[in-house]
Parts: C-alpha cells; structure tokens; sequence
C-alpha cells in the first residue's frame, strides 16, 4: 500500500475518533436540512410504544410548541397512531390520511414515521423499512403533507441485541432511506448516543428492558422534535412536565437536544 495514502488514512481515522471523544458530530448528513414546513400545525405520528411510552411523546412536543409560543395553543392539532411491537408495515397509513378519519377535516402538514427498535439489525427488517417508507411516502405526498422520519434510539444493556454499532446501523438506514424519497430526518437517536457520551450514568432507557424510553429519554426526544420541526432551540423552555423532569436534568436534555439538531442539519 502507498505510504502517503496509508499515512493520510491513519490521520482521517485519528480525526474521526478525536472528533467524536470532543463531541464534534462526523456522521452522516441529510440531504434534507431545513424544517419541511413553516410551523406546522397538524402533525401526525406513527409508530409504536418508543411514541406511546411516559404520555406519549406527541403530547410533550406540544406543551414544548406551547410552551414557547402560547399563542399556537388553539391552532395545534397532533395525532399519534401507535401500534405496539409494530413495524411501519402494521399501520394503514393510507387510511389515516384520509381528511377527517382521525378527527382533524385538513390534511396534515408533517407526517413523522418511526420504524421498529430493530429494524436496521437484518438485511429483510431494513428492506422492509425502506419498501414502507417509500409507500407511505408516496401516500403522504399525494395529501400534500410532508414526511419526516423519527429515527430511533440504540438498545443499552440489559437487551441482549445491546452493541456499540447499532446506532451507526440505525443512523445509515434512516438518512440514507431518507434521502432516497426526501423525506426529513429527525436525529433522535444521535441526541440519545449525545446524552450517553456527556453523562454516561444518565438513564434515558427503562432499566427492565434497555429499549425502551425512560421519562427523560422521552423527554429528551421530544426536544429534539420540536427543534427540528420548529427550528427553534429548545434550551431555557419552560416545560417541564409539571415538575417531574428537575430543573438541572431539563436544562442537559435540552441543551443535548439543540446541540445534536444544529449538528445533524449544520445550522450554525
């Protein structure tokens, strides 16, 4: 092997594991960069228990929403259609696009679709990730929504499918499946690696299980929603969940939050 090429390849590595123990985000960019729409107002989710665990996570978006603007309150209008243990490919989307099925006459103006916990861990879940997002995409389009991808967070011990790589897996999956139908990502899972590397005894899982959300992990996702669907920083928000996320604790997740947003999209 060329010396030259061998020694520039050491360095690339080295950058890459200085950059991330100081922080600095070097993963994959998205094509899309900007929030899909203006303030949206109608927002529905899909998915599964990481949406519907600790209130369900469309509900703490909101209070964010309101929180910052109070203003909003009357005009917001989110929906979440969660279906346990389910795939992307368990949910009719079709039929909840359908104006007025879900309560709500206008079309929707974000729809955000989150794929199984381990639907980058096999070659067929992430096909079939890939094959529903493209459906659904199309779907979504034709109402004149816009899609937005949830990407979700790595398993953490005690799960047996736990590993260090598994984030990279869901990050190449969600922006690449992204890109391919210009669909938004919305970088939860690097806000969840984030939150790890600055306080590694933080506990964003549910200790039983190391999958899914504990209360600040929801938290947390929801800030990073509300920022990349707002394009507003979460940090100095008042809410809190009435109290039962601490001052300190809030403060962290937020700034995590906005952190990884601005990172991911490369806002400054």
């Amino acid at each position: 092997m060329n010396l030259r090429f061998t020694v520039a390849m050491k360095s690339a590595l080295f950058a890459i594991v200085v950059s991330h123990a100081a922080g600095v985000w070097a993963g994959q960019a998205p094509a899309v960069k900007q929030p899909p729409v203006e303030s949206p107002k109608r927002i529905l989710f899909v998915g599964n228990s990481y949406l519907y665990y600790n209130d369900s996570l469309h509900n703490h978006v909101r209070r964010l929403a309101i929180a910052a603007d109070p203003a909003m309150e009357k005009a917001l209008q989110y929906k979440s259609a969660t279906i346990g243990g389910a795939p992307l490919a368990h949910h009719d989307v079709k039929g909840l696009l359908v104006p007025g099925r879900l309560g709500i006459k206008q079309p929707f103006d974000v729809v955000i679709l989150q794929g199984s916990s381990g639907a980058a861990l096999s070659e067929a879940r992430s096909a079939s990730f890939r094959e529903k997002v493209i459906e659904f995409n199309a779907e979504i389009v034709k109402t004149g929504a816009k899609t937005a991808l949830y990407m979700t967070h790595a398993y953490v011990k005690p799960n047996k499918d736990a590993s260090p790589d598994m984030i990279r897996k869901i990050e190449d999956l969600y922006v690449t499946t992204g890109d391919e139908v210009g669909a938004y990502v919305i970088p939860v899972g690097l806000a969840f690696e984030e939150a790890y590397r600055q306080r590694p005894d933080i506990q964003l899982h549910k200790s039983y299980d190391g999958s899914h959300p504990d209360l600040i992990g929801t938290y947390l996702a929801a800030c990073v929603v509300y920022a990349s669907l707002y394009g507003k920083s979460p940090v100095g928000n008042p809410y809190d969940y009435y109290g039962k996320v601490d001052k300190e604790t809030a403060a962290f997740l937020q700034r995590v939050a906005d952190e990884t947003v601005r990172r991911f999209y490369g806002w400054s």
